[in-house]
C-alpha cells in the first residue's frame, strides 16, 4: 500500500477530464450485444472497466486494446455447457450489467466479488430476472449467486431505491429480445441521471425506448446501429479538480465534460456556485476558483458519488452546511455517510447526524489529517482535495485506490501545482 503526503498547495491550470467510467461500462456492454466488431473510442482504462471487459470476455466477447480505443468482438457461442465463473472485483456496475448479459444465454453463470461487493444490493435485479424466466441460486459456497437464462421479454416492477444500475442493466439488454418489454420503477428513484445516461446511449445507437414518469417501454427485436461510440469526459472525476480549485486554487479549468451527455456529478458546479465559488462554464469547459464561500444545503439523491467530496467542501466553510438524501450510499464501497462524517471530523469540522443526513459545521482552515487507512477511492480523492487546503501536511492512503475510477488522479493534481509525493 502506498500513502501520499500532501502539503498545502495553490492550484492553477488546465486539465483534460479523463474518460467517463459510467459511459465506458455502457459502451462495452453495447459492443458485446451488437453482434459485430464495435469500437469504444476514448475508454477509461481503470480497475472497474477492466472488470467489465473481463466479464464480457468470459461470456464470449473478444477484446483488443490500444491507447485510444478498445475493440469489442462479437460474442461467439461456445460448444460447451460448462458453468461460467465471473470475478467482478469490487465493481458494482460490472456485477449488475454482466448479470443481465449472462441471463440472455442458457449457461449457468456464477458470480464472485471482492471487498464489499458481496454485501451490495442485488435482490431487486435478481427478482426481475426471475420474473423474466431466469433461475437464480444463492446457496452455493464461495460465490454470491449463480444464474441461468435465457430470459424473455416481459413486464417487471423494479425497486429503484437502492440503485439505478438495475434498470440500466435491463435497458441495455431488453431491446435485443423478441417482443416488447416494460420496466416499472417503484420506490424512491436514486441516481436518476445515470438512467438518463443509459437512455442517451441507446438513442445514440438507434435503439428506441419510451420513457414515462416512472416507467420505460422497450420495443423488442431491435439492433444497435453504428460501429463505434466515443466516450465523453467524466464529470465525476472532474468534480475533484473543480472543488480543489475552489479550496486551493487560483483557478482550475477542466475541459471535455460535454453537457449534452447526462452526468449526475456535473451537479457539483451548481453546488459550488451556491456555495459562493467562482464558476464559469463554456460548452464542455468549466473553470472554478475561490470566492466568498458560504454554507450550503444539498440533496445528493441524484448524485450520491459527490457525498464525500461535498462533506469536505462543507468542512472548509465556516458555518453549518447540510447534506441530505442518497440513503443508498451506505451500500457503496464503504458506508459513505459514516465515512464522510469521519473525514469531515478529521479535518476539524463538527458533524452531527440528522434524520436526513449530516449537518457539518466547518472551519476557515482545515487541519492536516492522518488517514492512511482509507480504501474507498472516492474517500481517498476527497481527502486529498481537503488536504491541499489544510494548515499542514497530511498523509492519505490507500493511494492505489484511485485506479478504480481516476487512475491518473495523483499525476493530474501534481500537474496543477499540488505538492504531493509517495511515502
Amino acid at each position: 500500500m502506498t500513502v501520499r503526503l500532501l502539503s498545502p498547495s495553490h492550484l492553477l491550470g488546465r486539465a483534460q477530464a479523463p474518460p467517463s467510467k459510467s459511459y465506458t461500462h455502457r459502451a462495452l456492454v453495447v459492443g458485446s450485444l451488437t453482434g459485430r466488431r464495435f469500437q469504444v473510442v476514448n475508454p477509461l482504462d481503470s480497475d472497474d472497466t477492466r472488470a467489465t471487459a473481463r466479464a464480457l470476455r468470459r461470456l464470449g466477447s473478444s477484446f483488443s486494446r490500444s491507447a485510444k480505443s478498445w475493440i469489442v468482438g462479437p460474442t461467439r457461442p461456445r460448444g460447451t455447457t460448462r458453468r461460467i465463473d465471473i470475478q467482478c472485483g469490487e465493481s458494482g456496475t460490472t456485477l449488475r450489467f454482466a448479470s443481465v448479459v449472462a441471463a440472455l444465454g442458457d449457461r449457468a453463470t456464477r458470480f464472485h466479488g471482492s471487498g464489499r461487493l458481496p454485501e451490495r444490493p442485488m435482490g431487486p435485479l435478481l427478482r426481475a430476472l426471475e420474473v423474466l424466466g431466469a433461475s437464480v441460486d444463492s446457496t452455493g459456497a464461495g460465490a454470491m449467486f449463480t444464474l441461468r437464462g435465457p430470459i424473455r421479454s416481459g413486464r417487471v416492477r423494479l425497486d429503484a431505491s437502492e440503485s439505478s444500475q438495475f434498470a440500466s442493466a435491463l435497458l441495455l439488454a431488453l431491446p435485443t429480445l423478441p417482443g416488447d418489454s416494460e420496466i416499472r420503477l417503484v420506490g424512491t428513484i436514486v441516481s436518476e441521471p445515470y438512467l438518463q445516461a443509459t437512455v442517451s446511449v441507446l438513442r445514440a445507437l438507434g435503439v428506441r425506448v419510451r420513457c414515462g414518469n416512472r416507467s420505460f417501454h422497450v420495443p423488442g427485436s431491435q439492433s444497435y446501429r453504428g460501429r463505434r461510440f466515443a466516450v465523453p469526459g467524466d464529470a465525476s472525476s472532474a468534480a475533484y479538480l473543480w472543488v480543489a480549485g475552489a479550496l486551493a486554487g487560483g483557478s482550475v479549468t477542466v475541459r471535455g465534460v460535454d453537457p449534452r451527455w447526462p452526468q449526475a456529478d456535473r451537479a457539483i458546479l451548481a453546488l459550488l456556485a451556491r456555495a459562493g465559488a467562482a464558476v464559469r462554464e463554456t460548452g464542455s469547459t468549466a473553470t472554478v476558483g475561490p470566492g466568498g464561500l458560504r454554507p450550503f444545503s444539498a440533496d445528493l439523491t441524484a448524485s450520491p458519488d459527490l457525498y464525500p467530496l461535498a462533506g469536505v467542501l462543507a468542512a472548509a466553510i465556516p458555518g453549518t452546511s447540510h447534506l441530505s438524501g442518497a440513503p443508498h450510499i451506505v451500500h457503496k464501497e464503504s458506508d459513505r455517510r459514516a465515512e464522510t462524517a469521519r473525514l469531515a471530523r478529521a479535518f476539524g469540522a463538527r458533524v452531527r447526524r440528522t434524520r436526513t443526513g449530516l449537518s457539518i459545521e466547518g472551519r476557515s482552515r482545515l487541519r492536516p489529517v492522518e488517514l492512511p487507512d482509507l480504501t474507498d477511492h472516492r474517500l481517498v480523492m476527497s481527502a486529498a482535495v481537503g488536504a491541499l487546503a489544510a494548515t499542514g501536511s497530511s498523509r492519505i492512503g490507500e493511494a492505489e485506490a484511485v485506479r478504480k475510477s481516476f487512475p491518473r488522479f495523483w499525476e493530474t493534481l501534481v500537474a496543477l501545482g499540488a505538492e504531493c509525493r509517495a511515502t
